[in-house]
């Protein structure tokens, strides 16, 4: 039984402050100067740890204590890291939710959490001070920003001035202490609280850094501001770049070129959603990315257009890297854009499914056979040969023990093994003879027709080889079982002419395109859509589930519909 250690994972903060204590830590775009120069204002290590201190004994000063759960609501800043790390270090749990979920899905996220206390900016304030009966247990509070009266709350210039009491004790956490509440995005079902513990952020850093090479003194541009705890806990500088971090699909390209150039950025995160706004403009304008050694894109699988665009921008020691994993197990396994385009992109085009690469070191992936029911011990559960499609499961130092406050969905996640257990990741896939992870899609998105299951991202793979096809989504219509199969088809609208005659031209080539293959041979029916529903955290996985309610309701194949 392996005994819980002391450890925080803002620690890794103090480490860096020692180690670099003048390097910039983090950098922001504050304005701009007549000339439209972007002027920048940043925190050394040094002064980061120090204001993440101040934020810590701040809030044990107004009574947050261990345990207490802080809703942290504030945009991506040169405060929002500080107070992630002095949230941690007062040894609260950081409970993080996407603003860009909508704010239906938000409420029900504050709702299950019943925050202790938010850290916000005032907005945020001021609707909670309407709904004062609805979160009436949050009574630590702090307004970022302009103060506003009557809200209750204590000024971000306070919490650090009271944080300045050396004498009040910070607590001494251990690794298996929460540390944070991350929200899932919704894409497949009701957003879930994902319990963190300090001891997972901490192995989290270990494998990003030594899997991928990452050494002290890097620049990294995060397009997902939490990554920036990883660049942190590295040594590496983080520069926040200029765009919605919500809506990466309306990224300007413009904005992220600027930052790469002027801060010497080395690496950056991004969703595939993002990297193919700044490859197109990139491609189309001549423009090289000579700083860049790596690119860091997830969320859904990359399109192979996309690492080719970005690959070609690259210099040739550099490439596009596509981590795979989930808000509840990440890092699972890896794969650079290089090896996709030269070995494994003809075989996702004739429908393998998506390579997501090799797996971590400190990893364990098995395939089992997929099933919708809990399984409460491995020992029940059906290992399957290598090539054989089933459930993803993963076990290791990140994957997550529990959702919060949900013990049903705990259950149906977690499969145990002796002391330890096993995550169930929800997609189904394969394992190669040579040990490379193939995603095959959602778990949720397997179409059950009369010929057996058929796997989205296999199936739609034979479409999306047609030059006029930007994207399309596999659903099933009716009931498990004997379900027929549809394609939902997004037309690459800047290639295709809406020409009469047009749209069943290209419907036949479609055909021609799915009889051709065994997997997709029984899809007779397609749907052609304007733009496809998509998850509002990386703006590009499909919600399919939506599809096909749509799909059920139309009394024939529509098109073009928006």
């Amino acid at each position: 039984m392996v005994v819980p250690r002391p450890l925080n994972i803002a620690d890794r903060l103090s480490v860096s402050s020692q180690l670099c204590p003048l390097q910039r830590a983090v950098v922001f775009p504050h304005s701009r100067d007549a000339a439209n120069r972007v002027a920048y204002t940043h925190l050394t290590f040094q002064q980061l740890d120090e204001e993440a201190t101040r934020v810590a004994r701040g809030l044990i000063s107004i009574g947050v204590r261990p345990g207490h759960r802080i809703v942290l609501m504030v945009r991506p800043s040169l405060e929002f890291i500080a107070l992630t790390f002095g949230i941690f270090r007062s040894g609260a749990v950081c409970t993080l939710i996407d603003p860009g979920m909508g704010r239906s899905s938000v409420f029900r996220c504050l709702d299950e959490v019943n925050p202790d206390g938010f850290v916000a900016i005032p907005p945020v304030h001021f609707l909670r001070h309407l709904m004062f009966r609805r979160y009436r247990n949050a009574r630590f509070n702090v307004i970022v920003g302009m103060r506003r009266a009557r809200l209750g709350c204590v000024p971000y210039s306070q919490l650090l001035d009271d944080g300045q009491d050396s004498s009040l004790p910070l607590p001494q956490t251990l690794d298996t202490d929460p540390a944070a509440i991350i929200f899932t995005s919704g894409s497949t079902g009701p957003p879930k609280g994902v319990l963190y513990e300090h001891g997972m952020f901490d192995g989290q850093v270990d494998l990003i850094r030594d899997h991928y090479g990452v050494e002290p003194g890097e620049v990294d541009l995060p397009g997902f501001p939490l990554f920036a705890l990883f660049n942190i806990a590295m040594q590496v500088t983080t520069v926040i770049p200029d765009m919605d971090p919500t809506r990466p699909a309306n990224v300007n390209p413009l904005r992220i070129l600027e930052a790469i150039e002027n801060q010497g950025v080395t690496q950056a995160f991004g969703s595939p959603a993002l990297w193919n706004r700044v490859g197109r403009y990139c491609v189309d304008n001549g423009i090289r990315l000579p700083t860049l050694r790596r690119i860091l894109s997830a969320g859904a699988p990359v399109p192979v257009h996309v690492l080719e665009r970005m690959t070609r921008v690259l210099n040739a020691d550099a490439d596009i890297f596509t981590p795979y994993g989930a808000t509840e197990c990440l890092p699972v396994a890896s794969i650079g854009g290089r090896d996709v385009l030269g070995k494994t992109a003809a075989l996702t085009r004739e429908g393998r499914g998506t390579c997501v690469g090799r797996v971590f070191d400190g990893m364990e992936v098995r395939i089992i056979e997929t099933t919708f029911d809990p399984i409460d011990s491995i020992s029940k559960a059906k290992f399957l040969p290598a090539g054989s499609i089933g459930e993803i499961i993963v076990k290791g130092p990140v994957a997550t023990r529990q959702y919060f406050q949900r013990p049903e969905a705990t259950a149906a996640a977690k499969i145990q093994d002796g002391d330890g257990f096993w995550h169930r990741m929800g997609d189904v896939g394969y394992l190669d003879e040579d040990g490379l992870l193939w995603f095959c899609g959602r778990r949720a998105h397997i179409v059950w027709s009369t010929n057996g299951p058929m796997y989205s991202v296999c199936c739609e793979a034979i479409f999306n080889n047609h030059p006029h096809v930007y994207r399309s989504a596999l659903v099933g219509i009716g009931s498990k079982g004997s379900q027929t199969p549809a394609i939902v088809v997004e037309p690459e609208l800047t290639q295709f002419p809406e020409s009469p005659g047009s749209e069943k031209s290209f419907r036949n080539e479609l055909l021609k395109l799915a009889k051709a293959n065994p997997l997709t041979a029984s899809i007779e029916t397609i749907f052609f859509h304007r733009s496809l529903p998509v998850d509002t955290r990386h703006n590009v996985k499909i919600n399919r589930e939506e599809l096909s309610q749509w799909a059920s309701a139309q009394k024939r194949p529509s098109k073009f519909h928006s």
